[in-house]
């Protein structure tokens, strides 16, 4: 039970690059406080198939039919190396994304040639995408907060949308069918708009009503957007200063912040996609909320082929920096909810080789926004406690201690376990901090409470829009017509 314990403590926290090119490992258990900073390094070894995945208990879900259904809307990720090719397959054929020609057999013949290479790089960020896991366990904290925050609608019952694995989105609708719901809130997980990521989305929610020739019996509306959330810029915000004090402290003020979000292709930006400015928007706020305290850029990542795509390049950005003779770099996730192959491979592995080949000395990444409310809320109370109430007058490093794979060789945890009545004073007492979680209750309580369908852009398609299903796609949130 203390061995279950301690992985539950691992497995919920933020995780991010501690950016050692001799041991590449994992800073995995970050519980950050106002009185303590503690952080626990450990390898990123996990389930089966690689991934750490923590346990959500299904005994503690209300068995009462589900009122409101919050489907979750992401492209989602493999997880497992198996699946690389129908992700792929299903990425390259979806021409809300990008249109080629000869679609499907273009799509067919990318996939099987990327297959490998993406792979291998599943099998170094532990042999699959975590974005389900960390996608369930801020449903989960979402929901529950709902239930609380807003009685009128619940119970709340949280949904998974993926664009290309499983569970698609498709599959999603014909489940809160099947469950009765009376009300469906499509809720992207991007909080930046853009036609190729949650317009794609929302496309095929109307698809697929369309295709099966009916109205949906449950009401819809749909948060298309939410850059600018006051939850999820502080979350922004405290993970940016959170790991700004991890640089040597005669570095630190001399830290340039890297903001990087995944990149679009010009020509998408020219027929008008919102997502550049809507990101931009993201910046300005956390810049604001952390009083412009170093300079930073807005950078953009994962170019794919030889067109023209939006930039500066993240990598070129860092090779710039370098040349210029900078010493110390924070990179930024600014457009992702929580962690995937871009961050765990791209930035946390690839840039920092870019980065040192460059010159730079340190160079970090601010933690993704991963967290579950309830859970780091205890999770943080239960470490403080430990570390100053029970490790204090021992010898013990609390850092060796937690970092050791196996737990029981250094430290009994049972007196955790034993003693979790005497901490509930304790754990009460600390105020829950800003995560994606409770942000996500937030967005999502504060809409239910307008009665508004949709946001006052989502109507206006792109001027320059070619696609002939945004139109339609738009009118169904907006008034409910297939």
């Amino acid at each position: 039970m203390a061995v279950r314990l301690l992985s539950k403590l691992r497995n919920s926290c933020n995780s991010s690059l501690d950016f050692s090119l001799k041991t590449r490992q994992f800073v995995c258990v970050s519980f950050f406080s106002r009185e303590s900073r503690c952080n626990i390094t450990t390898s990123s070894t996990a389930s089966a198939n690689g991934v750490a995945k923590p346990r959500i208990d299904s005994s503690a879900e209300v068995n009462t039919k589900p009122k409101t259904g919050i489907l979750l809307l992401n492209m989602g990720g493999p997880e497992a190396t198996t699946d690389v090719h129908d992700f792929l397959l299903r990425l390259f054929s979806d021409r809300d994304l990008m249109v080629l020609p000869a679609q499907s057999k273009m799509a067919a013949w990318i996939a099987r040639r990327r297959t490998p290479k993406i792979q291998e790089q599943y099998h170094k960020i532990g042999g699959g995408s975590p974005i389900k896991m960390w996608t369930e366990i801020q449903g989960e904290g979402m929901v529950n907060l709902l239930d609380e925050m807003c009685p009128d609608t619940a119970p709340h019952k949280f949904y998974i949308g993926f664009r290309y694995v499983n569970p698609l989105t498709e599959d999603a609708l014909d489940q809160m069918e099947k469950d009765g719901i009376e009300r469906a809130v499509a809720f992207t997980q991007y909080p930046q708009y853009s036609c190729s990521t949650t317009g794609s989305s929302l496309n095929a929610i109307y698809r697929h009503y369309k295709e099966k020739g009916y109205r949906p019996p449950m009401k819809w509306s749909v948060i298309d957007r939410w850059p600018t959330h006051p939850g999820l810029v502080k979350a922004f915000a405290e993970n940016v200063k959170t790991e700004l004090l991890k640089f040597p402290a005669d570095a630190q003020k001399d830290v340039v912040i890297l903001f990087s979000a995944h990149s679009l292709p010009m020509k998408v930006v020219e027929r008008g996609d919102p997502y550049p400015q809507e990101v931009a928007a993201t910046v300005q706020r956390v810049m604001e909320t952390l009083n412009t305290s170093h300079p930073y850029r807005l950078v953009w990542q994962s170019k794919v082929g030889p067109m023209s795509w939006l930039g500066p390049q993240t990598e070129d950005a860092i090779k710039g920096l370098g040349r210029k003779g900078h010493k110390n770099v924070l990179l930024v996730p600014i457009a992702f909810t929580s962690d995937h192959i871009e961050t765990l491979h791209e930035l946390d592995i690839e840039y920092s080789e870019v980065a040192h080949e460059a010159g730079i000395e340190n160079i970090r990444r601010a933690a993704s926004l991963n967290d579950s409310p309830t859970f780091i809320h205890v999770s943080e109370a239960v470490i403080r406690c430990l570390f100053y109430h029970h490790l204090s007058d021992t010898n013990l490093s609390f850092r060796n201690c937690l970092s050791s794979s196996t737990v029981t060789e250094q430290f009994d945890f049972a007196f955790v376990v034993l003693n979790l009545r005497s901490l509930e004073p304790f754990v009460s007492s600390v105020p829950p901090p800003q995560n994606s979680s409770e942000a996500m209750a937030d967005v999502v309580k504060h809409h239910l409470e307008s009665g508004v369908n949709c946001s006052r852009q989502l109507p206006l398609r792109c001027p320059l829009c070619v696609n002939p299903t945004c139109g339609p796609a738009k009118e169904f949130f907006l008034n409910e017509k297939m």
